[in-house]
């Protein structure tokens, strides 16, 4: 069966799930998960996991994303995106120069109140089904983090393109209508594409076309993901056995993080140093 990492550039109108199902018929393989939801608006980089690797996607989603996205001023809707139903509709005239002004304060940690079309539970229901029926509840707001924020300037339709850096659990869409609140015309995403994801840019993504075409060969070592931390490779049989029986090992080396690998190359675990003793955060190995 096959293992691994296949970064997909997700197209539009499909749900994330859609493309795992998709993938799932392809590799004959029920272990397939994927690392941070995308509406189906949105396109671009989708990490999939496949097999043994779905052991990986947890410390995936943590990570930093980065997004390029559109913002349309003077519109309010339900789903806070142009796919939604219009509540408010005005003329924006806001200069360049205010809405850049405005930004910085959307730096940071800052609050965010969910959209009420979104997967969040409340009280055991999702708050899009609750949507759906005409139902809105109160939310309270989440701490998300803003790393970047970067205005791109106008595109051709009169729509305002910006480049976001941010933590988990980001909305996106509701950015955009914050900042169209703080502007006082109201705001809508009208366009996302995220551009990076679990460290894989969208330059390394591939289409869904191309993935379903090649299959496997497209399949990225699940090691590829912690590919910032040194790599450790475990010096004798001993030690490696006790590192496939789940114990910890001396080990000299720093404080950190470590891809641990056994004598034939095999990514065994990911690891933390403490104190010259070796632990396995994640085993990654067959059993």
């Amino acid at each position: 069966m096959p293992d691994g990492i296949v970064v997909i550039d997700k197209p539009a109108g499909w749900t994330s799930m859609d493309v795992c199902a998709k993938l799932r018929g392809a590799f004959h393989e029920k272990r397939v998960g994927h690392a941070g939801t995308l509406d189906p608006m949105a396109t671009g980089v989708l990490p999939v996991f496949v097999g043994q690797a779905t052991k990986a996607v947890p410390f995936a989603e943590d990570g930093k994303k980065e997004y390029r996205a559109a913002l349309r001023l003077g519109l309010t809707t339900d789903t806070q995106d142009t796919t939604g139903t219009a509540l408010c509709s005005v003329p924006a005239n806001v200069a360049e120069d205010e809405l850049r002004a405005a930004l910085p304060r959307f730096l940071g940690e800052i609050g965010q109140i969910p959209p009420m079309y979104s997967a969040v539970k409340i009280q055991g229901k999702k708050l899009y089904e609750l949507a759906r029926k005409g139902v809105e509840v109160e939310r309270k707001p989440r701490t998300v983090t803003i790393y970047e924020l970067e205005l791109l300037g106008r595109e051709e339709n009169g729509d305002w393109g910006l480049r976001v850096v941010c933590s988990k659990g980001t909305y996106i869409r509701t950015l955009c209508h914050d900042i169209g609140a703080a502007l006082g015309c109201g705001g809508a995403m009208s366009a996302l594409r995220r551009t990076m994801a679990a460290g894989y840019t969208i330059g390394e993504a591939v289409t869904l076309d191309d993935a379903l075409a090649r299959g496997a060969a497209l399949l990225r070592p699940v090691d590829s993901l912690f590919r910032e931390h040194p790599a450790y490779t475990i010096p004798d049989a001993e030690t490696e056995r006790r590192c496939r029986c789940g114990n910890p090992m001396r080990a000299s080396l720093a404080d950190g993080t470590y891809r641990v690998y056994g004598a034939d190359g095999a990514f065994l675990a990911l690891s933390e140093a403490k104190d010259g003793v070796l632990t396995a955060r994640r085993n990654f190995f067959s059993t």
